[in-house]
Order: structure tokens, then C-alpha cells, then sequence
């Protein structure tokens, strides 16, 4: 079966309207995040399916864009009156927030949520010292586990005390600029913030406390960004009573269209190399990706990126007994040549 034909056989299954949305997780210029181009777009495919009772969205995403997901969620609402999400594989930071934003999450054994504690960049981060134009990302979670580790580890409680671990960690970190980390806590306090929203615009409303517990897991208490959780994890130890575990049929289903999208867009592959990318004996040559997609069974949209490869000589900087020479080296160059929504 063909993507549409696999959309149309999840939504008879589950008596919906699918939409899907995928971005690559592809390392280099071909990874994509979740961004705020998306709206305009899910917005046309809603108004073509028009308003209905349950609206299913397929999603697979590494993160991104943390503003998204409480506009996307609030407008997919105005459609339905049951919105959930279908998770195959990876739906991580960003995308999580946008799980938790849904009536049911519905998840296989392969499905995986993650921590929503983001990393900020901003123009008074420090300096990346292997590429000037760059700034160092920040991690919120960073940042908070080192007042933890004083206050809570060490003992320290007092205004005075926390003031000078305080103005420590600033000493310590001089290429940091204080208003670097007044936007990491403006970033903690929003993220807490959406998530809250989000879980508050379920259907089946939620009690505080189980709002409560469910956010300050997903934004402090797991410790590590890396850290996945399935759905098992998700719905007995964390609360997340909306995870629903998906049943033999819907789960092939939800499996086969996550493999139609794997071969269409390269997901799961792990590695960027130019010269393969290239080709073998190829001097010159330009190829397109499919980096982001959204589709329902009327329409598909895709972000298409053009890399042009070409091989030429570089001079590398390399030590003789002599000293430092610039030797001629041969590589393979890349440039996007054009790049866009479909």
C-alpha cells in the first residue's frame, strides 16, 4: 500500500481524519525542526477536511520551535472535538509538548516521549570557540540542577549563601552573560507555562495536581534531555493518563506509514557524509531532500532542499618539523541552491 492508501486505513480504524506531520532527524543541513511555517499550511489541509468529530495527527519529530505547539494544538481543536496524536517512533521535546496538548496519545512499543527542558540560544550566549559565528547553546536543565546541587544537596537555604553561589557561577563562567541566564529562567517559566496550558485544554479535564505532577516531570525531574520514555513509563509512573496503547492492527499501520515516510525522507539515518552524498566518480552534482512533510489524504505538503555537491581543493593547515605549512587537500563542498515548501 502507498501512503494514501495506509492514511485512509488508519482512518477507517480509528473513525478519524489524519494528518501527518514528520520532520527529519538527519544530522547536517538536511535535519529539520519543528517550526512556525508549519501553521498556514496545517491550517489550509484543516480546511479542506473541514470541521469533524475526531482528528488524528501522525507525528514524528525531534523538536524545535517550543511556541509552536500551543498554536498548533489550539487551532487542529477548532476542527475537532477529539484531537489525538499517533505516535511511531520519536516525538521528542517540542513534539512532546504537542503530545501532551492531545485528548489521547496513542503510542506502539516502539513510541517515545522526552524531557521538555529546552537548550536557549540567544545573542548574549557564549561564543562557540570552533566557529565564532556560532553561540553555545545553554541548557535550561544545566542550569537548574546547579542551584539544586546547592540547595538540596549541600544544604544551602539562605538568601545570603544562595547570593554567593550565585555570583560564584557567574565569576566561573565569564564568557555567560547574566541576561544569557535571565533568558534561561524566562525559558523555564515559559515552557512550564505552556505545558500547563496545554494539558489544561484537554477535553476530559485534568485536576491540578495531576497537571502539577506531570509537568514537573517533563521539565525537571528527569534529569537528562536524552532521556526517552515509553509508554508504559509515560502513563503509570509520570501520569500521563491520555496515552493509550495502540492495538495489533493500528499499531502495522501506524508501523507501515512510518516506513513509507523512512524511505521517502532518509529517517533514523545517523550519519552526514558529503563524499557520499556526491556520489562515486561524480565531480559535480545536486540533489533534493525531503526534509519535512505534511499530509492528509487530500493534500501533501513537503519542504524540499537542494544541495548542490562539488569537489574541490581546500588548504589544510598541517604541522612539519619546519612548522606549520598549507598543504592542498581535496574535498567535497556543499551549498543549498534552493530550498521551500511544496
Amino acid at each position: 500500500m502507498d501512503k494514501k492508501q495506509i492514511i485512509q486505513k488508519i482512518e477507517k480504524l480509528r473513525n478519524s481524519k489524519v494528518i501527518t506531520y514528520l520532520t527529519s532527524d538527519r544530522p547536517g543541513p538536511v535535519n529539520a525542526r519543528i517550526a512556525g511555517d508549519i501553521i498556514p499550511i496545517i491550517s489550509n489541509q484543516l480546511r479542506q477536511i473541514g470541521k469533524v468529530e475526531n482528528i488524528d495527527l501522525f507525528l514524528y519529530s525531534t523538536g524545535g520551535d517550543t511556541l509552536v505547539p500551543w498554536r498548533l494544538v489550539s487551532m487542529i481543536r477548532e476542527y475537532c472535538n477529539k484531537f489525538s496524536v499517533l505516535i511511531p517512533y520519536k516525538a521528542n521535546s517540542a513534539a512532546t509538548m504537542i503530545s501532551l496538548g492531545a485528548d489521547e496519545i496513542v503510542m506502539t512499543d516502539l513510541s517515545e516521549l522526552s524531557p521538555i527542558d529546552p537548550s536557549t540560544a540567544n545573542v548574549f550566549n557564549p561564543q562557540d570557540p570552533t566557529n565564532l559565528q556560532n553561540k553555545i547553546p545553554i541548557s535550561v536543565e544545566d542550569v537548574m540542577a546547579y542551584f539544586d546541587l546547592a540547595k538540596n544537596k549541600f544544604g544551602i537555604k539562605s538568601d545570603e549563601d544562595l547570593t554567593k553561589i550565585f555570583n560564584k557561577f557567574v565569576e566561573s563562567n565569564p564568557q555567560i552573560h547574566p541576561l544569557a541566564l535571565g533568558n534561561v529562567n524566562r525559558t523555564h517559566n515559559l515552557i512550564r507555562q505552556l505545558a500547563e496550558r496545554l494539558l489544561k485544554s484537554h477535553k476530559e479535564k485534568l485536576k491540578e495536581e495531576e497537571i502539577k505532577k506531570i509537568v514537573d516531570y517533563f521539565t525537571e525531574k528527569l534529569y537528562s534531555h536524552q532521556y526517552f520514555i515509553g509508554r508504559k513509563e509515560a502513563k503509570e509512573d509520570l501520569g500521563v493518563k491520555t496515552v493509550v496503547e495502540a492495538n495489533p492492527e493500528l499499531t502495522q499501520a501506524i508501523s507501515d506509514l512510518h516506513e513509507e515516510y523512512k524511505k521517502e525522507m532518509g529517517l533514523g539515518i545517523n550519519i552526514w557524509n558529503p563524499e557520499m552524498e556526491l556520489g562515486p566518480n561524480a565531480v559535480q552534482n545536486t540533489k533534493n531532500y525531503r526534509i519535512a512533510c505534511i499530509e492528509s489524504e487530500k493534500v501533501e505538503n513537503y519542504f524540499e532542499l537542494s544541495l548542490e555537491f562539488k569537489k574541490g581543493q581546500v588548504n589544510v593547515m598541517q604541522q612539519t618539523p619546519q612548522g606549520p605549512i598549507q598543504v592542498p587537500q581535496e574535498q567535497v563542498m556543499w551549498k543549498a541552491v534552493g530550498q521551500g515548501w511544496r
